[in-house]
C-alpha cells in the first residue's frame, strides 16, 4: 500500500502530546491522519488532518472512528478493547493488537501475564478491592512495606502510593488493586523494543530514569544509562523476551527495576510511544515516534542508536499554580548549548501536569546531565 500522499488514512487514539509529536513524522511522510480525543482542546487538533471529537472509553465512539480508517493506533491505552475488537474482525489493522491492550489495562491482568510467561516481575497479591488489604495484614498474609497499585486508570505517578504503616491505607479508592513488593533497586531503567507485522524487531539502548520522590514522575531520562554493558545488556534480553511474548507490533516501553543483586525485574510495560524515549527526537537517528509509524505501516525499521548522548527533563506545573501556563525563564535555558525545549499546547497548568519536556544532547554524557540539572533549576511551569 502507498502510505505517502495518498488515501490512506491512518487513525489515532488519544489526542495529547505523544500524538503530536508523532503527527511531526506524519507530516514529514505526508502520511492523512485523523485523531479521536475528547477534549476540544487536545494538544493533536492542530496537527491532524481531521479531528474527531469523542469519549475514548466509549464503544461506539471508538468503533465508528475505527471504520473510518485503514490502520489503527493509539498514543494512551485508555480506550474501549471491545471496539478495537470487533474492528480487527472486521479487517482493520490495529496496533497494538486489542488482545495486548485488554492484557496491559489491567495491572493485575498485567503481572500475571509476567508470571504465566516466566518474565522477572516483583512478587505481588492481587485484591478485588483495598479494603480487603488490611484484613491480609492482620491475618499475617501481607508484610509492609508495599506498593499499593490501583488496577486501572492509573498515569504519571498516580494509583500509586508506598504503604509503610497502616495510616498511608487511608484515603486510597476502594477498587481493585496490587501490593506489590517494594524493591530495593541502584536504578529504574528502560528499553523500547519495536517490531513490525514481518517480524524485523529493534531496540533502541538501555536508559536510566530518575523519579521524582514526591510525584513518582520521571524527571530526568539519561541515554544511555550509565550501566555496565552486561546490564544493559540483560535489560535488553528481558525486553526483548517480553516483546516476543506479547507478539507486539509498534512500540513496546519496558520500564525495569536494577536491584541490589544486579537482577532485572520488570515494572510494566506501555505499547506505544513513551516518556522513556523522548530524547530519541534530537539523540537518535531515528526517534521513537518514526520507528513507531515504521512498524505499524510494515515499513523497514530505522537506526536505532545514538548520535549523541541525550538526557531528557520533563516539565511539569509547578507546585501552587493552577491557570494559564507561563514558561518562565525559557529564554534562559535556550541560551545554553545543546538545549531544545518541546512544549505540548496545554493551555492550563496544574501541579505536576505534562506541560512539555526539554532535550539535552552533548558528547559527554556527565556534561549533559550537569546542563539538565541547570533547565531543571531555571525554568519554571506557572500561571498568570
Amino acid at each position: 500500500m502507498n502510505y505517502f500522499s495518498s488515501n490512506f488514512k491512518l487513525g489515532i487514539l488519544g489526542g495529547g502530546q505523544l500524538g503530536k509529536m508523532l503527527l511531526n513524522d506524519t507530516r514529514k511522510f505526508d502520511i492523512y491522519t485523523c485523531v479521536l480525543d475528547a477534549s476540544n482542546e487536545a494538544p493533536c487538533k492542530i496537527a491532524s488532518n481531521e479531528f474527531h471529537l469523542g469519549d475514548l472509553m466509549n464503544y461506539d465512539a471508538v468503533y465508528n472512528f475505527g471504520k473510518q480508517v485503514d490502520v489503527l493506533t493509539i498514543e494512551i491505552e485508555n480506550v474501549n478493547v471491545d471496539a478495537l475488537e470487533a474492528l480487527e474482525k472486521e479487517g482493520v489493522k490495529v496496533y497494538p493488537a486489542s488482545k495486548t491492550l485488554r492484557t496491559i489495562q489491567n495491572k493485575a491482568t498485567q503481572k500475571l501475564f509476567y508470571v504465566d510467561n516466566n518474565l522477572p516481575t516483583a512478587p505481588f497479591s492481587r485484591f478485588a478491592y483495598t479494603s480487603e488489604i488490611k484484613e491480609t495484614i492482620s491475618h499475617g498474609g501481607l508484610t509492609m512495606p508495599f506498593v499499593w497499585k490501583c488496577a486501572q486508570f492509573g498515569y504519571d505517578g498516580t494509583g500509586v502510593k508506598i504503604v509503610k504503616t497502616l495510616q498511608d491505607l487511608e484515603g486510597l479508592p476502594n477498587v481493585e488493586c496490587i501490593a506489590e513488593t517494594l524493591v530495593p533497586f541502584k536504578n529504574e531503567l528502560a528499553v523500547i523494543v519495536v517490531r513490525n507485522p514481518s517480524g524485523d524487531t529493534k531496540t533502541f539502548p538501555v536508559v536510566e530514569m530518575e523519579f521524582h520522590p514526591e510525584a513518582n514522575q520521571v524527571e530526568y531520562v539519561i541515554c544511555p544509562a550509565r550501566i555496565p554493558d552486561e546490564i544493559a545488556k540483560k535489560a535488553t534480553e528481558i525486553a526483548l523476551k517480553t516483546s516476543e511474548a506479547f507478539n507486539h507490533v509498534g512500540l513496546l516501553a519496558v520500564e525495569m527495576f536494577q536491584t541490589q543483586n544486579d537482577d532485572i525485574l520488570i515494572n510494566e510495560v506501555a505499547p506505544r510511544p513513551h516518556n522513556s524515549g523522548h530524547q530519541t527526537i534530537e539523540a537518535s537517528y531515528t526517534s521513537q515516534f518514526e520507528q513507531h509509524l515504521r512498524a505499524i505501516l510494515d515499513l523497514p525499521l530505522g537506526r536505532t542508536d545514538n548520535k549523541v548522548g541525550g538526557v531528557m527533563v520533563n516539565l511539569v506545573g509547578a507546585e501552587g499554580y493552577i491557570g494559564n501556563v507561563v514558561y518562565k525563564n525559557i529564554e534562559a535555558i535556550m541560551k545554553m548549548d545543546g538545549v531544545t525545549p518541546h512544549i505540548y499546547g496545554k493551555k492550563q497548568t496544574r501541579p505536576f501536569r505534562k506541560m512539555g519536556h526539554v532535550t539535552i544532547v552533548n558528547e559527554d554524557l556527565n556534561e549533559a546531565r550537569r546542563i539538565a540539572e541547570a533547565v531543571k533549576k531555571s525554568i519554571k511551569v506557572i500561571s498568570k
